[in-house]
């Protein structure tokens, strides 16, 4: 999956940003870290978005078509995002008034919608999402390793981990 516009730096900047921020900062670990996501995440949407051109879809989009071939999406009126509009517009979602709730909007996906949306996810599917470059378990590493920032950012709220010796058989052990 190409790069919309490579770097083709003789060295990698984040790493030398890291080397003077350090000699400037202090310790530079979680500003590399960072950047280097910023920057995978730039690399990744760009390329994304221009496996979606044909469809003429961006991620974003695509995301949300998707969502649509789940279920239907509850839209109000004053809150209808530019992303239900240009699929809208595109025929590939349509409205239709909520018959629970006057004031709010159901967007659903259309057949056209449902095509292209399995179309471009063969597509996806196919170029590994951008990460063709990472094998099965370096991906489960890195889906482990961003879990955790989107825990504390408050996402989800894990399952707890029973440690080892707790829970059905230990109890039934103590009776």
């Amino acid at each position: 999956m190409p790069v919309a516009k490579p770097l083709d730096l003789p060295f990698d900047p984040i790493e030398r940003a890291a080397e003077i921020w350090g000699e400037r900062f202090g310790p530079a670990e979680a500003m590399a870290a960072v950047t280097s996501i910023m920057r995978a995440q730039q690399i990744l949407l760009a390329g994304l978005d221009g496996l979606l051109r044909p469809y003429r879809l961006t991620f974003a989009r695509y995301e949300a078509l998707v969502l649509l071939g789940f279920s239907r999406l509850m839209v109000h009126p004053t809150s209808v995002t530019n992303t239900i509009d240009r699929l809208e517009r595109d025929g590939l979602v349509l409205r239709r008034p909520n018959p629970r709730d006057g004031r709010g909007t159901l967007a659903e996906i259309t057949p056209s919608g449902r095509e292209v949306m399995a179309r471009s996810t063969a597509d996806l599917m196919a170029a590994r999402f951008g990460m063709a470059g990472y094998d099965v378990i370096a991906l489960g590493e890195i889906f482990s390793l961003l879990r955790g920032l989107r825990v504390t950012a408050g996402d989800f709220q894990p399952e707890p981990v029973t440690p080892a010796g707790e829970g059905t058989a230990a109890a039934e052990a103590a009776d």
